[in-house]
């Protein structure tokens, strides 16, 4: 991405995309990325990945958010119990008996996190939170005290973790119900997330995305933000209620799908629509492989079907563009291995495919300290469900070219506004009922917050002060060494009586990590207020030298006391009743690991913050650490064994004799002689799914691509990709090769390349 500075950042910052991005990698700062329906929110969480340096988890409030948004759920990352959380240290007394609530002091005490979980905590620099219309105050105060505790940081929000958080709050609110919103009103003045008292005194930046990508009808535009803002005119609605038609009509429009305020209501439209066609049912189960909790299904596990029913796509085409989330089609055949469908509108002929969804952790990997997912279980099913209606809360995120609205009974501040906002233009809106002006209004309260909030030519300003703020901070942070020596004596005096670590006959090791940080405690003050001068001086030039310097001292020195941590680690690994003190060396580990990252990304962070640029090369340095790191371990597995941890298996399955991996099965396949589709069929999988399977085999050397693939074919995608920008995704790709390639090609191809250093592919 290009960042233009002078007079042209003027430009920049109308771009609200590039701002938030800006304000993610070079603030500390919180932020709050809304939008009104279409704009790009989901795109942009798709993408953070490559736009940003740093360290992330995406968390969503329900296990279906989760999955879209590739992330796991706020209770399973954070360990919540069921019930509300109170923002106090002890339940009051009236609530001490009651099991529905939930104080600091029951989070740490009957709550606690585990090791796992605690070192992922500390190894982020930034938390996501999606959806957050649907997340409640009390929560997010309950995710600030765990981030403090785990992180051992009760000074700064959310243990110094920057969150950002994405959703629209004119879509479906929290849920709080009887008794618990009057408790909950004792606390907040509201439930949405922002009355939250951990954001107090640690303000968010409000970025709300204006471009909207989903309608070009202006007239629809207009009706739609009167709706949000709560403005809505006798003549709009006289506009919407002019595409009322009756019951009678409603019945001859074909590919349609209707949206509806009830689940009722939904599933008896379909019940009875299924129940009408002729032809015999058939039922297609999905495959559910370790732990895939019920509350997380995307769709239903056994799915009944008649050709001619209509359904609806409820993901994106992982290997093309066959399909959208949200797309419509009607089955022409079935049979027990196979959905052939017509596609509405196109009226193309689909067999469809499964998908799998994964549920997922994330884990901090021990060979290299970088934040990595580990899948706990499978769900493979066709990505259908049937839709002849579905509920107006399970529509948001879908986009419709037409659609039949009822929301005559809408009970929820918003389901009108998010029902018609999945159209792309009035055009395409047929009323079922007509739009009763009764049910339309948008929440006051969220009016109100926007209007305070939503101050978009202060984005400039306040990105230049946030930035200078975060340039003294984050060096300030980075050569402060006083939490880590903290942190060893902590540990150092919980474990002094640990039974398994009597009778060693050399000093402890933690003594001397703790003396080896402590000895340059004053050569370190006197380096940081160096820093602090020639940063307040405005001279950068001297100060990147000396940032430079520093970085190399400091680097050599965390080096040296992370390989004699990581020998004391393997050492005590091999003894008895030592588990909770080496679960603490781990915990140190991180810590230390973390340090070094900061230490070694702090040049290019403040080169990127004064010249207003990207951070560049963090990659290659996160490369460097890692391999660092596994010579160290390689050093320390020459003398005491089993140190290089190994790949754990899946959970949930059972581990068989001469097990192998996925992959290994497709080489294996290919080496018997067997061609992709071949493959594809014998294991049930997809041939784009091989493809991927022959991709990762390229990259690590074990075949060469002209196995299964031309070299004409691979010479016709590299001489694309030369004519593509620096950055480009498979599906920029896949576009200009105008389809003529699978995406499982595409991967292999720009494998092969980044491996010939032909160009770097980001």
């Amino acid at each position: 991405m290009t960042y233009t500075r002078g007079t042209a950042e003027e430009q920049m910052v109308t771009d609200r995309i590039d701002a938030a991005i800006k304000f993610i990698n070079t603030t500390s700062s919180h932020i709050f990325l809304t939008g009104k329906a279409g704009t790009g929110k989901t795109t942009f969480l798709k993408n953070l990945a490559r736009k940003t340096h740093k360290s992330f988890v995406v968390i969503a409030p329900t296990g279906i958010a989760a999955l879209n948004a590739g992330g796991v759920t706020i209770h399973s990352q954070f360990l919540l119990p069921r019930g509300t959380f109170l923002p106090e240290r002890y339940l009051p007394q009236d609530f001490q008996d009651n099991g529905n609530y939930f104080s600091t002091d029951m989070l740490g005490r009957k709550h606690p996190l585990n090791s796992d979980r605690k070192q992922v905590l500390r190894s982020i620099d930034l938390l996501v939170i999606d959806e957050v219309s649907m997340l409640r105050a009390d929560v997010l105060d309950a995710i600030d005290h765990r981030l403090k505790a785990a992180r051992g940081n009760f000074y700064q929000s959310f243990g110094g973790v920057q969150v950002l958080f994405i959703g629209d709050l004119y879509q479906l609110p929290p849920v709080v119900k009887g008794e618990e919103a009057k408790v909950l009103g004792r606390y907040y003045a509201s439930p949405w997330f922002y009355e939250a008292k951990a954001l107090h005194h640690a303000p968010f930046v409000y970025i709300e995305l204006d471009k909207i990508f989903r309608q070009q009808d202006n007239t629809f535009i207009h009706i739609l933000n009167n709706l949000r803002h709560n403005i809505i005119t006798e003549a709009d609605i006289e506009e919407l209620n002019g595409h009322y038609q009756s019951a009678e009509a409603i019945k001859n429009i074909k590919e349609v799908i209707t949206l509806t305020t009830h689940n009722y209501k939904a599933d008896e439209l379909n019940r009875n629509t299924l129940l009408e066609l002729k032809s015999p049912s058939r039922y297609y189960n999905a495959i559910i492989d370790g732990d895939f909790p019920e509350s997380m299904y995307p769709v239903l596990p056994q799915i009944e079907l008649k050709e001619g029913a209509q359904i609806m796509f409820i993901k994106n085409d992982s290997e093309g563009n066959a399909y959208v989330n949200g797309k419509l089609a009607t089955v022409k055949t079935l049979t027990t291995d196979s959905i052939t469908v017509t596609m509405a509108e196109t009226h193309e002929t689909y067999t469809l495919k499964k998908e799998t969804w994964e549920n997922k952790k994330y884990t901090v990997n021990s060979n290299t300290r970088e934040l990595d997912e580990e899948v706990l279980g499978t769900f493979v099913q066709y990505p259908i469900k049937l839709a002849w209606a579905i509920t107006v809360h399970k529509s948001q995120g879908l986009t419709f070219d037409k659609a039949i609205i009822d929301v005559d009974q809408a009970f929820a501040d918003g389901q009108v506004y998010v029902a018609l906002s999945r159209l792309r233009s009035l055009e395409g809106l047929v009323l079922r009922t007509k739009i009763n002006p009764r049910v339309i209004g948008t929440n006051k309260t969220i009016v109100a917050f926007s209007e305070q909030y939503n101050k978009p030519a202060q984005l400039l300003p306040e990105l230049k002060a946030r930035q200078q703020d975060f340039a003294f901070e984050m060096l300030s942070k980075t050569f402060d060494f006083e939490n880590l020596i903290k942190e060893i004596r902590f540990l150092h005096k919980g474990h002094s009586d640990t039974p398994g670590l009597k009778n060693l006959s050399t000093k402890p090791v933690l003594v001397q990590l703790e003396e080896a940080l402590a000895h340059e405690k004053e050569t370190t003050i006197k380096f940081k207020r160096q820093l602090d001068n020639l940063l307040q001086n405005k001279d950068h030039t001297a100060l990147l030298e000396r940032i430079e310097k520093g970085s190399a001292y400091y680097k050599n020195l965390l080096y040296k006391n992370l390989n004699l941590l990581l020998y004391h680690i393997a050492e005590m690994k091999q003894r008895k009743r030592v588990k909770a003190y080496v679960n603490s060396l781990n915990d140190l580990d991180q810590l230390i690991s973390k340090k070094l990252e900061e230490v070694d990304k702090a040049a290019s962070l403040t080169i990127a913050i004064l010249e207003g640029k990207d951070p560049e090369g963090l990659s290659k340095l996160a490369e460097s650490r890692a391999a660092e790191r596994l010579l160290m371990l390689k050093e320390i597995e020459k003398t005491i064994p089993s140190v290089i941890s190994k790949p754990k298996p899946k959970k949930g399955t059972r581990k068989k004799k001469d097990d192998k991996s996925t992959y290994d099965i497709t080489l294996d396949l290919l080496n018997a002689g067997m061609t992709i589709p071949q493959i594809a069929h014998e294991r049930g999988l997809t041939e784009g799914t091989i493809q991927t399977h022959l991709a990762k085999a390229v990259d690590v050397g074990r075949i060469s691509i002209f196995r299964f693939m031309t070299e004409d074919r691979v010479e016709q995608i590299v001489q694309a990709m030369e004519d593509m920008p620096v950055e480009f995704s498979s599906k920029e790709l896949f576009d200009k090769l105008e389809g003529k390639f699978s995406y499982g090609e595409l991967r292999a191809a720009m494998v092969y390349a980044s491996k010939k250093s032909i160009r770097k592919i980001e």
